[in-house]
């Protein structure tokens, strides 16, 4: 079975979230290094409606992007179940990630032309969040480079900033495994915080404070280097308090935890200049300006 990225990458990417006994537990998995970044996807008929016509118009055409908003079974694995976006939604939707993905990218130098060098080649839309056998709810998910799945769709809300953060975290964290699937990961940088890193399928047991001290913005962050590269950028893409919380250094620490926080957040300080060294190396964009275009419209 070919493998996915379950939103925020080395295996399949994936956030669920476990429920019961009043614990929300957000889970993520990755995707694998070794899939095809240019894999072919399924054509659909010629655009009929308005809808299919602007999204042929707008982004088909435009950018070689198939969005996919039916047959919604396609596209979750087996013991999975999943509603269908409202018809109603997916304009809104589509405005959305022009607006704070693709409208990103373009207005930061070299933002465009990697942009419509690296975009997925499909979007798929779900209604809700995906539902697994297990009893763990996934939140998104990217396929190898070639598709990214939004979930939750039919709750759009730009103003509830936990919806909108977490569709943000979702593109922009599936978005950056392209750069270390054709770049790798910058010198030197899973040495930075080494000790760090969770056991296999251990991540999700740390607070995140836990993470925090241990120099990583999320517990999911630990799984793998991959996915700590994913998390720091996606997080720094769209989070606003995100140096207040991550970098900046408590003062009068007067507790071994307070100490430990600030030595995880110079951690944290050391993996983002690499990051954004070799992100601009890599792909001449610079993550300030990209930051900066995507805060300014949060």
């Amino acid at each position: 079975m070919k493998e996915l990225f379950k939103y925020i990458i080395t295996k399949p990417v994936a956030w669920k979230s476990w429920v019961g006994s009043g614990l929300l537990l957000l889970v993520v998995t990755s995707c694998f290094e070794e899939d095809k970044l240019d894999e072919t996807v399924k054509t659909e008929d010629d655009p009929t409606t308005t809808l299919d016509i602007y999204i042929d118009d707008n982004f088909t055409q435009e950018y070689g992007i198939a969005i996919r908003y039916r047959y919604v079974d396609n596209f979750v694995e087996v013991g999975q179940s999943v509603t269908p976006p409202k018809l109603d939604v997916v304009r809104p939707m589509l405005d959305l990630v022009d607006k704070y993905w693709i409208e990103v990218y373009e207005a930061v130098p070299s933002g465009e032309t990697y942009f419509r060098r690296y975009v997925p080649a499909e979007l798929v839309f779900l209604g809700g969040l995906i539902y697994n056998g297990d009893g763990t709810v996934t939140l998104g998910t990217a396929d190898a480079g070639a598709r990214i799945v939004f979930t939750d769709v039919n709750s759009i809300d730009v103003n509830d900033d936990e919806w909108l953060l977490r569709q943000l975290h979702t593109v922009y964290h599936e978005f950056a495994h392209i750069v270390h699937q054709n770049d790798k990961l910058p010198t030197g940088f899973e040495e930075i915080a080494a000790s760090g890193y969770s056991s296999a399928g251990s991540w999700f047991n740390l607070t995140d404070e836990e993470a925090l001290e241990r120099g990583f913005v999320s517990p999911y962050a630990t799984s793998s280097p991959n996915e700590d590269f994913a998390e720091t950028i996606a997080f720094y893409m769209a989070e606003a308090d995100f140096f207040d919380t991550y970098i900046n250094q408590e003062d009068n620490c007067t507790t071994a935890a307070c100490e430990e926080r600030n030595q995880g957040r110079l951690l944290i300080l050391e993996k983002l200049n690499a990051i954004k060294e070799h992100y601009l190396k890599s792909t001449g964009v610079d993550l300030d300006d990209l930051r900066a275009a995507v805060q300014a419209i949060l």
